[in-house]
């Protein structure tokens, strides 16, 4: 009983912040950017800090270059909880295994093997063990989200971002969700937010996204979707990354539109097919399959469109330390001259406090 009264206090205090927050700090929400810097003085650490004090972006993302010892990324992450502590920023990072991590042995951090390794070697059981020792680790300094699981098939073993380093648990759809189930959950012990990747599947594409355009048209199957049909059965996913993969079949008219920005995957597939109606967040979108085909502003504004709620940045192609301002203006300004953007946001901005409510 009193867990339903706190779980109702909760939702209360989210629709009441909902109600009382402004255009841009809904659109801000909506910004999670990358930063320069590996202490709280340092000037891009600073600049996103007062971003998050003053609701202009929701959250940041470290890369590797961010960490250069374990106490300076609690200490950079215990600033930037400060700075914006009623409504908590994701503090996100990749942490998977293997060759994907951002807390590695240098600093500290014990290291686990990939994907393909644990569902080798480990039951289902003794993987979520895995993962909870490394869920409580980067919880300990101060993240919120990390990107992971994947849930890619690994159908094509050429594949040069998924099989070329293991990052796939299975070419069997079973053992994928059985896996990611044990990812998530240890994660959710830990008081920690996932993102499943890379959504509509990435394992049979030929080409690397980070690059330039992966046509997925001729090797994509169906069954690539049936790890996030099986987690949204099981009620265990609580963001959805999509990546940047370009299918002729859901593709706009004369535009070969890549997932991230296609309201057919998201709109159509994700939410209407499998009825995922949790956060939608990008791969980052200045990997090459966006930034040499669209503007930022074209990039903004379509993916929102097609229904994502967080975009991601990390800010490397050409750091500015105010991007997430940028991004934000944009959301604010395509808002205020369409009513259905706006709503849009409105909409993106519920289910991040909802998500959000969820973070210790």
């Amino acid at each position: 009983m009193l867990r339903t009264f706190a779980f109702i206090a909760v939702l209360l205090g989210s629709v009441s912040a909902a109600a009382a927050a402004s255009l841009a700090e809904k659109a801000g929400q909506m910004v999670v950017v990358g930063f320069e810097g590996t202490s709280p003085t340092s000037k891009g650490v600073v600049a996103v800090t007062e971003q998050l004090a003053e609701g202009a972006i929701g959250g940041v993302m470290f890369l590797k270059k961010n960490v250069s010892s374990l106490a300076g990324v609690a200490e950079l992450n215990a600033s930037f909880r400060a700075a914006s502590p009623d409504v908590k920023p994701f503090i996100t990072l990749d942490q998977e295994g293997g060759s994907v991590e951002r807390l590695t042995k240098d600093v500290g951090f014990k290291e686990i093997p990939n994907a393909a390794r644990i569902a080798a070697v480990n039951s289902v059981e003794q993987a979520e063990t895995i993962y909870a020792e490394m869920a409580r680790g980067i919880a300990d300094v101060g993240f919120s989200v990390n990107f992971g699981p994947v849930a890619d098939l690994n159908t094509n073993l050429n594949n040069q971002i998924i099989a070329k380093f293991g990052r796939s648990y299975s070419a069997d759809p079973a053992v994928v969700a059985a896996y990611d189930s044990a990812f998530i959950q240890a994660h959710h012990e830990a008081g920690l937010v996932t993102a499943l990747k890379h959504f509509p599947g990435h394992g049979s594409s030929t080409a690397d996204s980070h690059e330039g355009y992966v046509d997925i048209t001729k090797t994509w199957s169906d069954a690539e979707l049936e790890p996030y049909r099986l987690m949204q059965a099981d009620g265990l996913m609580d963001m959805v990354m999509v990546g940047h993969l370009y299918h002729a079949d859901y593709s706009d008219a004369g535009d070969k539109t890549p997932s991230s920005l296609s309201r057919q995957w998201i709109d159509g597939v994700l939410r209407s097919d499998i009825g995922f109606d949790g956060v939608v967040i990008t791969d980052d979108l200045e990997m090459g399959a966006i930034r040499d085909h669209y503007t930022l502003e074209q990039t903004v504004t379509r993916a929102v469109r097609a229904g994502v709620d967080v975009l991601l940045f990390s800010n490397t192609a050409e750091y500015r330390p105010e991007l997430g301002k940028e991004i934000r203006d944009i959301l604010v300004s395509e808002a205020e001259r369409d009513p259905e953007f706006a709503k849009n946001i409105d909409q993106s901005y519920q289910r991040i406090l909802a998500l959000k409510s969820r973070i210790r």
